[in-house]
């Protein structure tokens, strides 16, 4: 099962990140999501968790939590926005997976069994950084996590 990653959008979908979120079974939006059409555009692929960021404060973002925990097979992921503001213990949670944005800075990194992803900006390039995304590949006994980087100019 593949599932897209995706964070910090600030209002701009590219059509690069459309074509590399393809073939998800589902989408995960880590906030800083900028304008709802952002999901839409996403929930025409496939279904959205979305969590708010620092600039999701209009108010159609209202209705979007600071958190979200869903398990995909038999992995259970926790998403938020902004890492710092992680207020679990993810092996007391039994977290597989922490997903979080906020940097504009891509990274897997794991810990204690437990892998902390941060799929990057998809959004406007800002701080001279790699626009990117990721894809997590899930089976019953392993989770494959990635960085897709998007080709733009």
């Amino acid at each position: 099962m593949q599932v897209g990653i995706i964070s910090d959008t600030h209002g701009l979908v590219r059509p690069e990140a459309l074509a590399a979120l393809r073939g998800s079974k589902f989408i995960i939006h880590a906030g800083d999501i900028g304008e709802p059409s952002v999901l839409e555009r996403l929930r025409a692929i496939a279904p959205v968790t979305a969590v708010r960021g620092n600039i999701d404060t209009q108010a159609w973002a209202a209705s979007l939590p600071e958190t979200a925990v869903l398990t995909a097979n038999g992995h259970k992921i926790f998403v938020l926005h902004d890492l710092s503001q992680l207020a679990v213990d993810p092996r007391q949670a039994g977290l597989a997976v922490v997903v979080s944005g906020h940097s504009h800075k891509c990274r897997i990194e794991r810990h204690d069994g437990i892998v902390y992803l941060n799929p990057g900006s998809a959004g406007p390039r800002r701080f001279r950084l790699a626009v990117t995304l990721a894809r997590l590949n899930l089976s019953r006994g392993s989770l494959r996590p990635e960085i897709v980087p998007l080709s733009v100019i």
